[in-house]
């Protein structure tokens, strides 16, 4: 079983280090991984994966905050605050995590909301 801080803490290394093949660990089988809104969700460890790895290609000196969890039983949100080098111009790009664990600790349905400006930017005090 994954717990919280764990998947949290694993997510957020493998996002600077680009590591799709941790990334899939976290997630069911039958995953949902929704990086926008206004498209359709990635489905599977197969799409959690092959979106990952076109997703990082171009990331990188990425460096990822996450803020702490608000739980509510097996959904959590979760706010990341990440800086990165991306397609050759730094970016900051700040946004929330929205989870669904199954039993195990493994994500079954993720939903990304973000935004993301140019240069590099720490974070409001009152952020995480």
């Amino acid at each position: 079983m994954i717990d919280l801080e764990t998947w949290i803490e694993t997510y957020r290394k493998a996002w600077e280090e680009a590591d799709a093949q941790t990334v899939v660990g976290l997630f069911t089988e039958e995953a949902t991984y929704r990086s926008d809104i206004f498209k359709e969700a990635h489905i599977g460890r197969d799409g959690v994966g092959a979106y990952w790895r076109e997703a990082t290609s171009t990331q990188r000196d990425v460096t990822v905050r996450m803020g702490r969890p608000i739980v509510d039983g097996p959904r959590v949100a979760v706010e990341f605050w990440t800086t990165m080098e991306n397609e050759g111009e730094m970016i900051t790009l700040p946004g929330c995590l929205l989870l669904d664990f199954d039993a195990e600790g493994r994500c079954r349905s993720l939903h990304e909301h973000w935004e993301w400006t140019a240069g590099r930017h720490d974070p409001p005090p009152e952020w995480g």
